[in-house]
């Protein structure tokens, strides 16, 4: 990201300031909280219940898909299964960032609405019309922080499932060719994934 550093103007510190401030702590809350992980996950151990962690991927943002993944990395790192539900607007943070897909009229509408790859997501709070992101990703590089997209590859390699919601795809005129390439990659429904996540008795919604 060569241009991120022009970002950094006189204009601009305060602003950089607060998004340093708000990446260290989302990084202080997602250690709080794989932390909080390491301690159930012992005490799972104990009472025979399977050491299984389900995310909910609502949100579509950048700052809390960054949160989803350092959580799920973490508890897989950590030995646990991972298992990740993308849904509603979580899906379109799957998308990829070129891929042509034949669609109706109003299929087309949402996807020039929806965001385009993992670039294209735009924060929760500080969006500032697209600078937000840019200047967060340099914060995090800055910081030796990974980047949603070596988090995604990490999660491969660590083997966390990744399950899409097929009534959101429908709802947003998605297309499976359109999201990006995941090792068992799943389709299912709510009541699908609840099944598998019951089990675990470990669910946070983001």
């Amino acid at each position: 990201m060569s241009a991120a550093p022009h970002l950094v103007s006189p204009s601009l510190e305060s602003r950089l300031a607060a998004l340093e401030a708000e990446m260290r702590s989302l990084a202080e809350t997602s250690l709080a909280q794989a932390a909080r992980l390491d301690t159930t996950s012992e005490l799972l151990r104990g009472t025979g219940q399977q050491e299984k962690l389900s995310l909910i991927v609502f949100s579509g943002s950048l700052d809390r898909l960054i949160a989803a993944f350092v959580l799920a990395t973490g508890a897989a790192a950590m030995g646990m299964e991972v298992s990740m539900f993308f849904t509603f607007w979580g899906t379109a943070a799957l998308r990829r960032e070129q891929v042509h897909v034949k669609k109706t009229l109003l299929e087309r509408m949402f996807g020039w609405m929806l965001p385009k790859g993992v670039k294209k997501l735009p924060l929760s709070q500080m969006n500032m019309a697209g600078g937000g992101p840019a200047m967060i990703r340099y914060v995090m590089k800055k910081n030796g922080v990974a980047s949603v997209e070596e988090m995604i590859e990490l999660s491969k390699e660590l083997g966390v499932e990744l399950n899409v919601c097929t009534m959101s795809m429908d709802l947003l005129g998605m297309k499976p060719d359109e999201l990006i390439d995941y090792p068992g990659r799943t389709f299912c429904g709510v009541a699908k994934f609840l099944e598998t996540a019951a089990p675990g008795k470990i669910t946070m919604f983001l």
